[in-house]
C-alpha cells in the first residue's frame, strides 16, 4: 500500500512540472519579438499567469510609458539606466522583470538570494517591499525587508530564506561583514532604485564595499527620477552595454505636466508666519511641508500641536525610531486631511496618495532636490500644487530651475491675510523650558544647515537676520552660534599672523637696508646672515643681547632699532602666539574628560581613624587582600572557582561583623537591667527613709527640725548586711565579670543564649533568711502606721 501511494506522489509531480517547464519555454521565445510601440497592457507582454494575476487584482492594467519601455529590455537580460518623473510607475518597472526571471529560472528558497534591490531611504524600501508582496502573492519566491532601526537577530536568522531582498546600504553591508548565513554567489539581477542618491557621496564608501562583494556576472538595472550619466559611477557598477531609458528625456518639462509650480520671495522672520496663515488657510487639504533639518521638523511640529491650527498633525524625520516611522508614514496616507512635517527622507520616491500642496519652506540643497521634492504630489496623471519659500538671497536658483525646464512662476503674499502666533509662541516658550530648548536647537541647526550647503552662489550664512529669525521663533534672546563664532575667530587669527608676517619681514628688509648704507665703508666684520627668513646682524655689541625667558629653543636673542615692540612680536615669539591663538577654550566637556583620566570618583567620602589609615565600609568595600586583587584585575568573564574563595573570604568577615554586633546587643541590654535594678533600689531606700521620718516627728516634736533634717535617717536599728549575707560585692562584681567573660567566649564559638547558674543549699538558706528580714522589716513599718493611726482617731 505504502508503495503505490509514493508512486502516486512521484507521477503527480512529473505530471505537474512538465506543464510549466514548457511555457517557461514558450514565454521565452516570445521576448525578442516584444512591440513596445504597440504594447499599452500588462497582458500584452509575455508574463507568467502568476503575475498577470497579482496585477489584475491589485488594479494593475494599463503601463506607464517607463514600463512600456524598460520591462521588454530587462526580460532580455539587459543592464538599464532608467529615467522618468516622479510618480510614473518605476517600481513596476523593475518589480516585474525580477519576478519574471526568478520564475523562469525556477527559484526556490534551495537556491537562497536571486535579487537584490537597494533604496536610499527606509520609507522608500518598506514602500517596495509592500507593493512585491501584493504583486507578487501568487508566487512561490520569498522576500524580506533588511533596514535599520528593526531587530538585526531576527533578520540574520532568515537571511539564507530570502530570494529577494529589498534592503538600505548600511544594513545590508552590516549583514555582508558579520552574517556568515548572508551568501550573494548565486545573485542574478542588482537594483538600484533612487540610483543617484545611492551612489553619490553619502553612501560612495557603503556602496564601492557592497559592489565589491557581489558577483560579477548579474544583471544591474538603474532607475531614477534624476538618473545618473556619470562614467565613474557606471564604472564602478561593471555595467555591460547598458540601455538607457528616457521616457521624458525630450518632453517639455522635467516635471510632471499635471504640476503646478510657484514660488515666493519671504524674509526670514515671517517664515513662522507664513506657514502658520498657509495651514489655517488649507484645512481641508492633504499637505506636505519640508524643512532642512530634523531639529527644525521636531520644533515646528511641538509648537503647531500646543498652537492647535485645527488639522491633523505629523512629522516625519531621521532621528525617529523605525517602527514609529513607518506607524507615521502608513497614518498619513490614509489620512483624507493633514499635515505631514518632513525632511528629505520623504522626498526620495514615497507614494503618498492625493497630496494637494507640497511647500518647501527651505530651500532645496539643488535642483535634483527639488525635483524629488515636488514630486510627491500630481503622481500619475493627478493634478498637484508645490511652493517654494525662498529668502531675497536665495533667489538665484529660479534661475537654475528654468535651466532644467521647471516651470515655476512667482508669487506674492497678500499682507492682510498674514497670521502671525509669534505671541503666543513667546508665551509657551516662557512656560516650557523642554520646548524653549527644541526651539534653541531648531535655530542652530537651520543656520548650520545653510551653511554647510555647497552651493554659496544661492547659500549666503552671512546674509541671513538671525535675531529677527529667532524671535519669530519664539525666542526672546537669539542662542549663541558657537560654530560661527569659532570660524570668524581662527579666520581673524590667519589674518592677523598673515599680517604680522608680511610687517616683520618688510621691516627686517627696511633695517638690513639701513645698516648696509651706514657700513658702506665695507669692513669683514660687518655681514648679515639670514636666518630662518630674517636677516639678523652678525655685530657681537654686549648691549644688543638679552636674555629672554619665554624663548625656549634660543635663549639669546638679537635687539633690533626702530620697532615697535608694542605692536609687533619678537621673530622668536611668532610660533608660539600662533599656537596659543589656536589653543581651545576650556569646555565643561574637556574638564569632565580630565577628570575621568585622573581617576577622580565623585561624590566618594573617605574617612580615617586615628593613626591615619583609610576606614572601610565592610558593606561596601571588599575586605579581604584576594578580592581587592580581584576586582582591580581586568580579565573578561567571571572566573567561578576563584569567586567562591572569594565569597568564603569575606563571608569570614561578615561573621566577625555579625557577632560584634551580637555582643554589642547583649553588652547593651546588661547594662539597662544593671540601670533598673539600681533605679528600683533606689526607690526602695527612699521609701524606707520617709517611713523614718515619720516616726521622729511623732516622738520628737519639740526637737529642732533642721537638727532632723541634717542629720538625716537613723539605720543604726537595721542588722549589718554583711554578717546576714557575708561579704558578697566584690564576689558578685567577679561573678558578673566571669559570665560576661563565659558569654563572650560562648558567643565567640556560636550564638546561644546563657545558661542558668545552679543554686546550692546554702545558697537557698541564704535568700531564705533574707526574704524573712525583709518581711520583718515590712510589719514592724505597719505597725507603727497603725498606732500611728489609732491616736489620730483618739485626738
Amino acid at each position: 500500500m505504502m508503495s503505490k501511494k509514493k508512486k502516486v506522489k512521484v507521477y503527480n509531480t512529473k505530471k505537474r512540472h512538465a506543464p510549466e517547464g514548457k511555457i517557461i519555454a514558450e514565454l521565452q521565445s516570445k521576448y525578442d519579438s516584444i512591440d513596445e510601440s504597440k504594447a499599452t497592457k500588462f497582458t500584452d507582454l509575455p508574463l507568467s499567469r502568476r503575475t498577470l494575476k497579482g496585477l489584475a487584482e491589485n488594479k494593475y492594467i494599463e503601463m506607464t510609458d517607463i514600463q512600456r519601455q524598460s520591462i521588454g529590455l530587462a526580460l532580455r537580460g539587459n543592464d538599464i539606466l532608467g529615467a522618468a518623473k516622479t510618480g510614473s510607475g518605476k517600481t513596476l518597472a523593475f518589480l516585474i522583470p525580477v519576478m519574471e526571471i526568478l520564475y523562469c529560472k525556477q527559484w526556490t528558497r534551495l537556491d537562497g538570494l536571486g535579487a537584490l534591490v537597494i533604496t536610499p531611504t527606509r520609507e522608500l524600501a518598506y514602500q517596495i517591499y509592500e507593493t512585491l508582496r501584493k504583486v507578487g502573492q501568487h508566487h512561490e519566491i520569498s522576500a524580506g525587508l533588511i533596514i535599520g532601526g528593526k531587530d538585526l537577530k531576527f533578520e540574520k536568522k532568515r537571511m539564507d530564506q530570502c530570494n529577494i531582498v529589498i534592503c538600505t546600504p548600511g544594513r545590508l553591508l552590516q549583514h555582508m561583514d558579520e552574517n556568515p548565513l548572508f551568501d550573494c554567489v548565486n545573485m542574478q539581477v542588482l537594483v538600484l532604485d533612487e540610483a543617484d542618491r545611492c551612489l553619490d557621496m553619502g553612501f560612495e564608501q557603503t556602496m564601492n564595499s557592497i559592489i565589491e562583494n557581489l558577483p560579477p556576472k548579474r544583471q544591474t538595472l538603474l532607475f531614477s527620477a534624476t538618473q545618473t550619466k556619470s562614467v565613474r559611477d557606471l564604472a564602478r557598477l561593471s555595467l555591460k552595454d547598458p540601455m538607457y531609458v528616457s521616457v521624458h528625456e525630450h518632453a517639455t518639462h522635467t516635471t510632471p505636466e499635471a504640476l503646478q509650480q510657484s514660488y515666493v520671495v519671504c524674509g526670514l522672520e515671517d517664515k513662522m508666519s507664513m506657514i502658520w496663515s498657509f495651514v489655517r488657510n488649507h484645512l481641508k487639504q492633504k499637505i506636505i511641508v519640508f524643512f532642512s533639518s530634523c531639529k527644525q521638523v521636531k520644533y515646528v511640529y511641538e509648537i503647531f500641536c500646543r498652537l492647535r491650527p485645527g488639522i491633523s498633525l505629523l512629522a516625519l524625520y531621521g532621528t525617529l525610531h523605525q517602527l514609529k516611522r513607518m506607524e507615521i508614514y502608513e497614518t498619513f496616507c490614509k489620512k483624507q486631511f493633514a499635515v505631514l512635517f518632513a525632511t528629505d527622507i520623504a522626498a526620495r520616491g514615497l507614494d503618498f496618495p492625493c497630496v494637494n500642496w507640497v511647500v518647501q519652506m527651505d530651500c532645496p540643497e539643488d535642483v535634483n532636490a527639488y525635483i524629488h521634492r515636488a514630486g510627491r504630489t500630481a503622481r500619475f496623471q493627478r493634478g498637484g500644487e508645490s511652493l517654494l519659500v525662498l529668502l531675497p538671497s536665495e533667489e538665484k536658483i529660479v534661475e537654475k530651475l528654468k535651466e532644467r525646464k521647471i516651470p515655476i512662476s512667482m508669487i506674492k503674499i497678500n499682507p492682510n491675510k498674514l497670521q502671525s502666533p509669534q505671541r503666543k509662541m513667546e508665551a509657551l516658550l516662557a512656560r516650557d523650558v523642554s520646548l524653549k530648548e527644541s526651539a534653541q536647537r531648531a535655530f542652530v541647526a537651520y543656520v548650520k544647515s545653510v551653511f554647510l550647503m555647497k552651493d554659496k552662489e544661492v547659500f549666503n550664512v552671512h546674509a541671513l537676520n538671525t535675531d529677527s529669525y529667532a524671535s519669530s521663533l519664539g525666542l526672546a534672546i537669539p542662542p549663541r552660534i558657537r560654530f560661527l563664532q569659532r570660524m570668524e575667530q581662527r579666520r581673524q587669527a590667519s589674518n592677523k599672523n598673515t599680517g604680522n608676517r608680511e610687517q616683520i619681514i618688510t621691516n627686517n628688509k627696511s633695517n638690513v637696508d639701513t645698516d648696509q648704507e651706514e657700513n658702506s665703508s665695507g669692513s669683514d666684520s660687518d655681514k648679515y646672515v639670514k636666518h630662518e627668513g630674517k636677516f639678523l646682524s652678525q655685530k657681537t655689541n654686549k648691549n644688543e643681547f638679552a636674555f629672554d625667558d619665554s624663548d625656549d629653543g634660543d635663549i639669546l636673542t638679537v635687539k633690533r632699532k626702530n620697532i615697535d615692540i608694542e605692536d609687533i612680536p619678537a621673530i622668536s615669539n611668532t610660533e608660539e602666539s600662533v599656537g596659543s591663538n589656536k589653543k581651545k577654550a576650556v569646555t565643561k566637556a574637556a574638564v569632565a574628560k580630565k577628570i575621568l583620566k585622573k581617576k577622580i570618583v565623585a561624590n566618594k567620602r573617605t574617612t580615617f581613624d586615628d593613626e591615619g589609615e583609610e576606614l572601610l565600609d565592610p558593606a561596601k568595600v571588599k575586605i579581604s587582600e584576594l578580592a581587592r586583587k580581584y576586582e582591580n584585575e581586568e580579565d573578561s568573564g567571571i572566573n567561578i572557582e576563584l569567586a567562591k574563595q572569594i565569597l568564603r573570604e569575606e563571608d569570614k568577615f561578615d561573621k566577625r561583623r555579625f557577632r560584634e554586633k551580637v555582643k554589642a546587643k547583649h553588652r547593651e541590654e546588661k547594662r539597662k537591667l544593671k540601670a533598673s535594678k539600681k533605679k528600683t533600689d533606689e526607690d526602695k531606700v527612699s521609701d524606707d527613709d520617709k517611713a523614718s521620718d515619720e516616726e521622729g516627728m511623732e516622738d520628737n516634736t519639740g526637737d529642732d527640725a533642721s537638727e532632723s533634717e541634717d542629720s538625716g535617717p537613723d539605720l543604726s536599728w537595721l542588722p549589718d548586711p554583711d554578717k546576714i549575707y557575708g561579704e558578697q560585692g566584690e564576689n558578685e562584681e567577679e561573678a558578673s565579670e566571669n559570665d560576661d567573660s563565659e558569654d563572650d567566649e560562648g558567643e565567640s564559638k556560636i550564638h546561644r543564649p546563657p545558661k542558668r547558674k545552679l543554686l546550692t543549699q546554702e545558697d537557698v538558706k541564704r535568700i531564705k533568711k533574707k526574704r524573712k528580714t525583709i518581711v520583718d522589716i515590712e510589719t514592724t513599718h505597719l505597725q507603727a502606721d497603725e498606732e500611728l493611726a489609732l491616736k489620730l482617731l483618739q485626738n
